[in-house]
């Protein structure tokens, strides 16, 4: 099974202070060979990947506790904005995460991210795993 087969990874980004922040994010497969998930720009881990593109993956459960005897994969990651692999991956999203997925949109929309001027989805990000 790939990682992007998993329905839940742990996504870690690293802080200014190289502090590792491990976030549960949706995970789809993307055509040219990476891995890819949306969030929105602003939030944190978007912040976080603006200054060190730097991540480590791994399988877990929804709310972020890595899978037992599943390890962490390294990659770079890159935010994306609009473009082919954009809509790609809002669509393979959409697809794989049904109904799920609209409502989370909805939430995002209703809940703190419109106060802070966030967007849910409107940012992918999209992982190269390292060999």
């Amino acid at each position: 099974m790939s990682i992007a087969d998993e329905k839940f990874i742990a996504c870690t980004t690293y802080r200014r202070n190289g502090e590792p922040v491990s976030t549960p994010v949706w995970v789809v497969p993307v055509s040219d060979g990476r891995i890819g998930f949306w969030t929105a720009m602003g939030t944190g881990k978007t912040k976080r990947l603006a200054h060190d593109p730097r991540v480590l993956v791994q399988p877990s459960h929804r709310t972020g506790e890595p899978r037992e005897g599943t390890a962490p994969l390294a990659g770079t990651a890159e935010l994306v904005r609009s473009g082919r692999l954009f809509d790609e991956v809002q669509a393979r999203v959409r697809a794989k995460y049904g109904v799920l997925a609209t409502v989370s949109r909805f939430l995002g929309r209703l809940t703190g991210q419109r106060r802070t001027g966030q967007q849910y989805a409107d940012t992918v990000v999209l992982v190269r795993l390292d060999a």
